[in-house]
């Protein structure tokens, strides 16, 4: 009997999970299905109530709306392709010098560390709106307003990063590392052939995290982009949006080309956050 009522209450907790989870999915997953299928409808199809969740045509016509922009010059793919260039790079640093630095933290001794380490995590404090003007006065003097070493140069790096790498290698093996340096490894081998494949699924979380902030950045391009060529896509997505000839339909498809990006990348690196999942447990 008393193990009927344990089953009873381990199915009936693993079903109210199960719910929880699939209510909060349909919560979060239910504005983008609106997206990609308002994306191929025509405004009147959109503003009708009820809202018909299956298009009644492919309207595709929105998609080449979207690219061209209402002044035909399509300026959107420039866009896109500045914000990859920024997203990229900044990624690519933020995973280096992060990695980096949260390998001396975590892997040697030395007087001060924790003292560094606690400096660094003091920074995550601070609000970037409270650094954004010191910010742009400096890139202002040193004329790298409109450029892309403007809108990079101050997202380098970060604290979160150093704090995620520095934590993940804490718990790696100090066995493997000593056998490479026995073996004659230099450092610097160590740490591209050892520490660098095997912290795979936290260097694809924080790519990922990385990327998609840098993606969406908005404040920092609107203060430092003057000209249209260097605009990023959310500089665009507002200034389509407030055109008052743009339709809804349009919108949707502007909105749905600066999304595929991130669903791609993080389809192609979810499998990470498995092993990464896995090794955690391993650790314990």
């Amino acid at each position: 009997m008393e193990k009927y009522k344990h089953n009873f209450k381990s199915n009936l907790a693993d079903t109210l999970i199960w719910i929880f989870l699939g209510v909060f999915a349909i919560i979060i997953i239910a504005p983008i299905i609106f997206m990609f299928c308002a994306s191929f409808m025509t405004s009147n199809e959109i503003l009708k109530m009820p809202f018909s969740w299956i298009p009644k045509s492919f309207y595709y016509q929105n998609y080449i709306h979207a690219f061209s922009g209402n002044d035909g010059s399509y300026i959107y793919i420039r866009n896109i392709l500045n914000s990859f260039i920024v997203a990229s790079v900044v990624t690519v640093t933020t995973i280096l010098l992060s990695a980096i630095t949260g390998y001396g933290l975590a892997k040697f001794k030395f007087k001060g560390r924790n003292f560094v380490f606690m400096l660094i995590m003091a920074t995550m404090m601070i609000p970037f709106e409270a650094i954004m003007v010191p910010l742009y006065l400096v890139i202002t003097k040193l004329g790298l307003q409109d450029s892309y070493t403007g809108l990079i140069l101050p997202f380098l790096t970060n604290a979160f990063g150093v704090f995620m790498m520095r934590q993940y290698l804490i718990t790696f093996p100090d066995e493997l590392l000593d056998a490479a340096r026995i073996d004659g490894a230099s450092e610097l081998k160590i740490f591209w052939k050892i520490i660098m494949p095997n912290s795979l699924p936290v260097v694809a979380t924080l790519g990922i995290l990385t990327f998609r902030s840098e993606w969406d950045n908005m404040l920092w391009p609107l203060l430092v982009v003057q000209s249209e060529e260097m605009k990023t896509i959310p500089l665009y997505i507002v200034k389509f949006t407030a055109e008052k000839h743009t339709n809804e339909g349009a919108m949707m498809a502007v909105a749905a080309i600066a999304s595929i990006p991130m669903i791609i990348l993080f389809f192609a690196l979810s499998k990470y956050f498995v092993s990464g999942a896995s090794l955690h447990a391993s650790r314990k």
